[in-house]
């Protein structure tokens, strides 16, 4: 697939509605790069999460269109357009038209996770399609398919209405490492937003089911585990599991459906927990018991002296025990092996000998210069004791010495 950028295309304009201004900690916007300070620090920003989408692209759609949102590190969630040709012999010879549609969600944090609700709050499950080879047979009455092809009419729609209706709404759930936001589409209101956390940051987040709904399910680092209600975010869960002292639970915690999440808390060890109260009210049930054989085994068949004796395998008499060393009564044919130093042993021995007389004598050495260091500063002291005690005499002699007897 050849993916280029639309040159006629006019990039639209800048606008900001009065909705827009009111969000705190959050803009929306619309200009075509994602912002100027992206601009400026280009190699600060970088590229979070992504998911596809066949949702409202801008304010004034009445269609949902194939689109790419992406989210950025500095909290930014930009949306692109992607605009597929026609199925048939066009999809194979025109390429995908790739262009940005101006809008832009801001967020505090990096973005971690993106998902979208239709109107009823219901999840909208990724689009996809799973390649797969198939022979190529012309027929007169059906075209062929290619892997290539992909057909619109596939894709899934906004239930239960029909989404090229304009009243039909869709709900963006974006979700940053302070914060997240439920945003209404086409009109790009937030009606639901929530602070997570202030003090801390959000490892991981996802969008789970519960019974029959779902919610946002957040992993702080403090080692908190909060869950919150889609699309209004109301708190249903807030507990103390396990602060984020590894990085490796921070790269392999994950959450899944109906309450459950895993964690590697070792390289070769992966733990499992479970915050659904369902769940943990029927443990007891869930665990296994180790089986143990109640039942007695037979003891083994006697066998006979000199069956034991020659025969081979397993015995509880040895021959050892019987004819060998230890019976007493040893074959003189045998070498023995008498203990005793050898010359290795003689050798290690002085050596050890030597090295703690060479060791004992380097501090014989070091004791005595620390002692003439001692001894020399004492001279030292006592030589500067002597010059002032002379130069003290000097200037008295110099005092009294033109002076008579009767002058004192």
């Amino acid at each position: 697939m050849c993916l280029k950028q639309k040159r006629q295309q006019q990039p639209p304009e800048l606008k900001r509605s009065k909705s827009q201004d009111k969000n705190d900690g959050a803009s929306f916007s619309r200009s075509r790069s994602s912002s100027m300070s992206s601009l400026e620090n280009v190699s600060k920003e970088a590229i979070q999460s992504l998911i596809f989408a066949d949702s409202y692209t801008r304010k004034t759609d009445n269609f949902t269109c194939p689109c790419l949102w992406v989210g950025t590190s500095l909290g930014s969630v930009l949306v692109i357009v992607l605009n597929l040709p026609p199925p048939g012999d066009q999809r194979l010879s025109q390429p995908v038209i790739v262009s940005p549609s101006g809008t832009i969600f801001r967020l505090k944090g990096a973005i971690l996770t993106m998902s979208f609700l239709d109107c009823n709050g219901v999840l909208i499950p990724s689009i996809h399609k799973a390649w797969r080879e198939t022979e190529q047979k012309e027929t007169p009455t059906k075209e062929p398919k290619t892997p290539r092809q992909m057909s619109m009419a596939q894709k899934p729609r906004i239930s239960p209405t029909s989404s090229t209706e304009v009243s039909d709404k869709q709900y963006a759930v974006l979700c940053s490492e302070k914060q997240a936001r439920v945003v209404s589409l086409p009109s790009q209101s937030c009606p639901y937003k929530t602070r997570i956390t202030d003090s801390s940051f959000v490892v991981r987040a996802d969008i789970v089911s519960m019974r029959d709904s779902v919610c946002l399910a957040c992993y702080i680092a403090n080692g908190r585990i909060m869950t919150f209600s889609l699309p209004s975010l109301k708190p249903l869960l807030d507990i103390d599991f396990l602060a984020l002292t590894d990085l490796r639970i921070a790269r392999t915690f994950s959450f899944s459906s109906n309450g459950h999440a895993s964690y590697l808390c070792s390289p070769t060890e992966i733990q499992k927990i479970s915050f659904s109260a369902d769940l943990s009210d029927n443990l007891n049930e869930m665990l296994g018991d180790l089986f143990v054989a109640t039942c007695e085994t037979p003891e083994a068949p006697k066998q006979g002296f000199f069956k034991n004796l020659f025969g081979g395998g397993n015995s509880i008499l040895d021959r050892e025990d019987l004819f060998g060393e230890s019976s007493g009564k040893g074959s003189r044919g045998l070498a023995t092996k008498i203990p005793g130093r050898t010359n290795m042993q003689y050798l290690q021995a002085g050596t050890v000998g030597v090295t703690g007389e060479v060791a004992k004598t380097r501090q014989l050495f070091l004791e005595r210069g620390e002692k003439l260091g001692e001894l020399g500063e004492r001279t030292e002291q006592m030589l500067q004791n002597a010059e002032s005690f002379s130069s003290a005499s000097h200037a008295i002699m110099l005092k009294y010495k033109d002076k008579k007897w009767y002058q004192f």
